[in-house]
């Protein structure tokens, strides 16, 4: 089995939205003048709903580099959950161009619409090389509605919306506030803090680089193909394990700030219950063990206190990646998410509250800008507020989303909102449709 085909085993769990490839220009990276779309972006546009509903040219419309990241299964795996959340999509709503070959989108669905950014080669036959979704609302007329809809679904769910300021987090609504959820690639943000704390210490900078020596084992992401001897910058791992969740890049930023010092963040950012997520995981080592041997690994580790799972990991991490059954999660359905990294949504909202006192100014604010590369919400929600800050993670029977805004008057807020369920699996469209429409209608 090659490494290509384990990178695309993890490539569809990396991140709540599918991101791939090509850097997507964002606005601010834009020439003054005001850009115009080719007739060749707008032309690949158009061809955006039939891809959507599967019945587009998908080794035509996409370049061989995106497809050697992506298949057509993933990508059809990602769309059915928007059509299964938002019915069939109908009509493009808007095109507003970065520059000739690149553009933020939105997609009218029967009960919603998806906004996203797409980039095209400017080189015939002007492929598309990189392609974000960015959010999904649903029909959803008020907070009170989406709230309802969140506390109505199947298995568990929990929330918390508060405001920020000198002091302690000020709750304003929530239920099962105080609950462990398993949370996914949301736990990132704890890496990220360490990687604050580190930088302002002096310890570390965001130009540091870590050399990738070709012995480490990483998951599928932006590295796992990357030669011995690849310079990588902090600032970049860390912008691709927050903006598209990349896997590669956050074991990698793990073993390179260690995994005692990222725990050691986990009483000071305010994780109530540390031991939800102790030991710290990386994520190939989650995926170890589900995957091998049928779960055996992942059994015994449920069923073995703090001390003797560490001293299961480095047996654990000396099996090979092929060892790591490639039809994990094929099916859709929860796989042991006991073992998971767990925060209730009074954690997240304290840790988000943590990283925004320390990236108010210095080096630390370079973190604050990372958060913001992926907003997690359409550009209608996301314009409502100064700033929206994100992470989210997934897998089958987990989604979680968290929120840092700041509101145009200055104000400072975060929205937190977990969905477990260990015995089916869960709407991830629906669900980060119902925070980007809970986001929207939580601004002052």
């Amino acid at each position: 089995m090659e490494r290509v085909s384990m990178r695309s085993l993890f490539a569809w769990i990396a991140a709540l939205t599918l991101a791939v490839l090509a850097p997507l220009p964002a606005p601010a990276q834009v020439a003054p003048a005001a850009p115009v779309a080719s007739e060749q972006l707008k032309a690949r546009i158009a061809e955006l709903p039939g891809i959507v509903a599967g019945t587009g040219d998908f080794e035509g419309f996409f370049a061989p580099g995106f497809r050697a990241q992506v298949t057509k299964a993933q990508l059809a795996e990602l769309t059915r959950s928007m059509i299964q959340s938002a019915g069939p999509v109908t009509r493009i709503e808007s095109i507003t161009p970065f520059s000739p070959w690149a553009a933020e989108f939105t997609l009218g669905f029967q009960n919603g619409r998806v906004t996203g950014k797409i980039a095209i080669d400017s080189n015939a036959p002007h492929q598309v090389i990189g392609l974000l979704f960015t959010g999904l609302s649903g029909p959803e007329k008020s907070l009170d509605e989406v709230l309802g809809v969140l506390r109505g679904l199947h298995g568990v769910t929990g929330y918390a919306i508060a405001r920020l300021g000198e002091g302690a987090p000020q709750p304003m609504l929530g239920a099962n506030a105080e609950r462990p959820f398993a949370i996914g690639s949301a736990f990132k943000l704890i890496v990220l803090a360490e990687l604050v704390r580190s930088i302002e210490a002096g310890e570390r900078r965001w130009t540091d680089e870590v050399v990738l020596d070709g012995k480490l084992q990483i998951p599928g992401g932006a590295y796992i193909m990357s030669p011995a001897g690849t310079r990588v910058t902090l600032r970049e791992l860390a912008a691709k394990m927050i903006s598209v969740s990349d896997n590669s890049a956050t074991d990698i930023l793990i073993h390179t700030l260690g995994r005692e010092r990222i725990e050691a963040m986990l009483p000071v950012v305010g994780v109530a219950n540390p031991g939800g997520m102790r030991p710290l995981l990386t994520t190939l080592e989650m995926f170890k063990l589900k995957g091998i041997d049928r779960g055996e690994p992942g059994r015994q580790w449920l069923a073995t206190a703090e001390a003797g799972r560490r001293a299961m990991l480095p047996a654990l991490d000396a099996e090979p990646i092929l060892a790591i059954d490639q039809s994990l999660f094929a099916d859709g359905k929860p796989v042991m998410i006991g073992i998971e990294w767990y925060a209730s949504p009074a954690d997240m909202v304290r840790i988000m509250d943590w990283l925004r006192r320390h990236t108010e100014s210095g080096p630390g604010a370079e973190a604050r800008a990372i958060l913001a590369i992926n907003p997690g919400v359409p550009p209608a929600a996301a314009g409502k507020w100064r700033y929206v800050g994100f992470k989210g993670g997934s897998e089958p029977g987990v989604v979680s989303g968290t929120y840092l805004l700041q509101a145009m008057n200055g104000d400072w807020y975060v929205l937190s909102a977990s969905w477990n369920d260990p015995d089916a699996a869960v709407d991830t469209g629906r669900f980060i449709g119902l925070l980007g429409s809970a986001v929207g209608f939580s601004a002052p």
